[in-house]
């Protein structure tokens, strides 16, 4: 299909489903309107479904590119309408397969080995297919029953044809929307074309399930399946192939005999470990790509496939998370206000009684009701709504974040209704904040940093003396920089004093260390007064000393 028919396509399935209703008529300049008058939806009779399912059906109509970015699309509360984003949440990717002989000649041209002797056994029938690859079961010769996932043919064609669409239409409702700028919508086309392209890397998704493998290598709480390099390229992924219950067939799980409560509760622990202890965590964590072995009941694990897209925070942004959310736990929305302008989610003029104010009115109502009955993710979904209010920039590591625990919360709910998220989450939260400010997190930030300070005092005495020989050479002319020469008059003398802080500083953290039992850090209220002091002495030496540097 050419550029051309696929337009005339999207346009028939447009007005088939009366999308103009959704257009800003009234914004649009009156030259742009008179032409819309005699569009061809107009033939077509107004549907009585609600918007948000006609705007599904057309996105099943149009395809598995439109339906993956309806996927995305339902995830950005902050851009939709909750009736709209609820209906695009149902959105299945119903993908006819594709023939199993063209999987075979892309396995064959990719690895660059006949299907026979790479494989003992390859079954032609797929056994998923969706909207980037399908994947089809092998067994390897030494025996290894393993699972092999394709791209689909000509593929990226059909997603750059495809994405070249969208654009052009994003940028027509940035022109003349009036509410264009604000939504941003070529930068929404953007990204969920980076994410669709790095779907489409089989070595990427590798790559991420490795690095999930690594983080939790002999762990109770969650199996990832093992990848096989020499037979993994950029269109062919081939992976262990495992055995367990769906997490959606709750009957199946019933009659194993499987510990629903255990198992909702793990998915908490493995969501709030990814996110705060690795800072690497799977995004795509729907029912299909999630499995449980049962082979312990009592003790049940899950297992995860598909690892296409993953999240990460920055140390700050996990920082100010965990803040918060702590905050939100304890209702002192002062704090969290001057969080969200610390961290430069809402700018920094924003008042912040007024934004205390808004941040109170959502969460007070929430707070009235049970703990196990408030969603800890349509929470953070509100409070994202109300810091629009005051110009907070979408954070696009926050809005994946959100998507995960919506699913993860979701989830968990379906398999335990009495799942209390949040007093799951809350002694999670705190263990990480004692971990991050005591003394093992000052030891640990000590030896990340250490070594970089020590390598770099050796070249101090040689940059203070060539400085002091140009200050030499500069006192010699009219033009002089009087400010600037005392500054590097000083270096030489901040330098001596920054390595005695340095000095100071460890010898403060060992001194907490001694004081304070490692018991103690169990509860923050019993670590004794002079380990808080030490510590407290000890961050302002070496923090103190690193901001001086950064200036």
């Amino acid at each position: 299909m050419t550029r051309i028919q696929r337009l005339f396509r999207i346009g028939w399935v447009f007005s088939k489903y009366r999308l103009d209703e959704f257009l800003p008529l009234t914004d649009l300049p009156w030259p742009v309107r008179f032409v819309l008058l005699f569009a061809p939806w107009h033939f077509f009779p107004v549907s009585d479904k609600p918007r948000g399912e006609r705007l599904r059906l057309a996105l099943e109509e149009l395809g598995p590119i439109f339906v993956k970015f309806g996927q995305i699309l339902s995830t950005r509360r902050d851009l939709l309408p909750d009736d709209m984003a609820l209906a695009l949440q149902q959105l299945q990717d119903r993908v006819p397969p594709f023939p199993g002989e063209k999987a075979r000649g892309i396995v064959e041209s990719s690895l660059g080995q006949p299907v026979a002797k790479l494989f003992k056994t390859f079954d032609s029938n797929p056994m998923a297919s969706a909207s980037v690859a399908q994947v089809h079961a092998a067994t390897l010769h030494g025996g290894q029953a393993v699972v092999v996932k394709v791209i689909r043919p000509d593929i990226e064609r059909v997603i750059r044809q495809d994405i070249a669409l969208m654009l052009v239409m994003a940028r027509l409702l940035e022109r003349y929307w009036s509410e264009g700028r604000r939504l941003r919508p070529v930068e929404v086309v953007r990204d969920y074309e980076q994410t669709i392209y790095d779907e489409l890397d089989m070595q990427r998704e590798a790559a991420n399930a490795s690095q999930l493998r690594r983080n939790f290598e002999g762990s109770t709480l969650i199996y990832i399946p093992d990848v096989f390099w020499d037979y993994t390229s950029q269109q062919v992924l081939v992976m262990e192939r495992i055995q367990g219950i769906p997490v959606a067939d709750t009957e199946a799980l019933n009659a194993a005999g499987v510990n629903m409560k255990v198992l909702a509760e793990k998915g908490v622990e493995i969501f709030f470990t990814q996110v705060f202890r690795d800072s690497f965590f799977h995004a795509d964590m729907h029912p299909g790509n999630i499995f449980v072995d049962a082979s312990n009941p009592q003790d049940p694990r899950y297992i995860a496939i598909d690892f296409g897209i993953v999240g990460t925070l920055a140390p700050e942004d996990q920082s100010y998370l965990a803040r918060n959310l702590l905050a939100f736990f304890r209702r002192n929305y002062r704090q969290v206000a001057e969080l969200h302008i610390q961290s430069g989610w809402v700018p920094a003029h924003t008042r912040v009684n007024e934004f205390e104010a808004a941040i109170r009115t959502v969460c007070e109502p929430i707070f009235e009701r049970p703990l196990k009955e408030i969603s800890f993710g349509h929470f953070l979904l509100r409070l994202f709504q109300t810091a629009r209010r005051f110009e907070m920039e979408v954070q696009p590591q926050l809005v994946l974040l959100q998507k995960t625990l919506l699913n993860v919360e979701g989830l968990g709910r379906q398999l335990y209704p009495d799942l209390d998220l949040w007093s799951t989450a809350q002694p999670f939260l705190e263990s990480w904040m004692r971990h991050r400010i005591g003394p093992p997190g000052m030891l640990k930030s000590l030896r990340e940093h250490l070594p970089a300070w020590l390598e770099q005092s050796p070249e101090m005495p040689q940059l203070v003396h060539d400085a002091l020989l140009r200050i030499r050479d500069l006192d010699r002319t009219q033009n002089t920089d009087h400010a600037t020469i005392r500054a590097m008059q000083r270096a030489e003398l901040e330098h001596r004093r920054g390595m005695r802080r340095i000095a100071a500083g460890i010898a403060c953290l060992f001194g907490a260390w001694m004081v304070t039992q490692p018991t103690s850090w169990a509860s923050l209220e019993a670590v004794p007064l002079p380990g808080w002091a030490l510590i407290a002495v000890a961050g302002w030496l070496l923090v103190g000393r690193r901001s001086r540097i950064s200036r």
